[in-house]
């Protein structure tokens, strides 16, 4: 795998603008803050994140990959407003659960997600090498 900075850009922080990979391609499906039953243990927007990120992992961890694999990560959050005001939270979780590994990524705020208690929908893409 191979970040994509172009020269002179200002450098990415959190995130890759890019990313190249060969390999076995492991797709993701949209992750909410649920547990492996289902069920909601917290409304806390850093709370669901860090489930969601879990759940990630879990799934990643069944196609034989981690979060060292991921390509793209695509968010889609309920209030943005939420989440510039708790970037340092959404940082520190991040990194407790993923690490220092920054696919590239997208963030879009949405009306509403399936799960009426869902805070955010997170889906990735993974590389795993030839």
């Amino acid at each position: 795998m191979k970040h994509l900075h172009p020269p002179g850009w200002v450098p990415a922080k959190g995130y890759a603008n890019g990313v190249s990979a060969r390999g076995t391609q492991i797709f993701v499906g949209g992750q909410i803050g649920w547990n492996a039953q289902q069920q909601f243990e917290s409304d806390d927007f850093i709370a669901q994140t860090a489930q969601t990120l879990r759940n990630v992992l879990a799934v990643l961890a069944e196609g034989g990959a981690g979060p060292e694999h991921m390509v793209r990560m695509t968010w889609y959050i309920l209030d943005r407003s939420e989440y510039n005001a708790r970037l340092k939270e959404l940082g520190q979780v991040y990194r407790e659960v993923i690490g220092r590994h920054f696919p590239a990524m997208s963030c879009v705020q949405v009306a509403a997600l399936i799960e009426a208690r869902a805070k955010v929908e997170i889906e990735v893409t993974a590389v795993l090498p030839d």
